[in-house]
């Protein structure tokens, strides 16, 4: 395996991948969207970020996440937002999928992938093409057309700011 090293900013502004086992479309469903959002609203609560950009697609989630001066601990952020979450799935949705020996070995759900990717976001224009990447994938992965038609997305909240317009890659010229 790899010596992967994440790079830790106190304070940085970071982009992630976070991804389902084995791609399943959990967030096909919209009662799995409002428990992932409680489980980011309580890890918000006890370990303070700032959200600056999200998408949540059926089988993966974009973040891009803003940590206080002095704290780099995004890992324990995405981990505790992975527990929150698995524990408040009902247990149908927990054993529609079987888990692997190594997994339970590792006392790991078969909701979420291991591990995440992320990036240190590195100045202004690295977070608006991150923030343009999150906007318009549910756009590349065809869940819509144009970037408006996404429900779970923070692309109404930078349009309704007035940071965005509502027409970026819009195809559908609808007003």
């Amino acid at each position: 395996m790899p010596n992967y090293r994440r790079l830790y900013v106190p304070g940085g502004t970071y982009f992630f991948t976070i991804v389902t086992y084995q791609r399943q479309p959990i967030f096909n469903n919209p009662d799995n969207i409002s428990l992932l959002r409680k489980a980011v609203a309580t890890v918000k609560s006890e370990m303070p970020l700032k959200i600056l950009g999200a998408v949540i697609l059926p089988e993966h989630l974009h973040f891009i996440w803003q940590l206080p001066p002095g704290d780099s601990a995004y890992s324990k952020r995405i981990g505790k937002m992975k527990v929150l979450f698995t524990q408040s799935l009902p247990e149908k949705e927990k054993s529609q999928q079987e888990n692997s020996i190594s997994r339970l070995k590792h006392r790991e759900s078969n909701i979420w992938q291991r591990r995440f990717w992320e990036h240190t976001i590195r100045d202004e224009e690295d977070l608006e093409n991150y923030l343009n990447y999150i906007h318009y994938n549910p756009v590349k992965h065809n869940l819509v057309s144009c970037p408006h038609l996404w429900q779970y997305s923070s692309f109404h909240s930078w349009v309704k700011n007035k940071r965005l317009d509502r027409n970026l890659g819009c195809v559908c010229n609808e007003k």
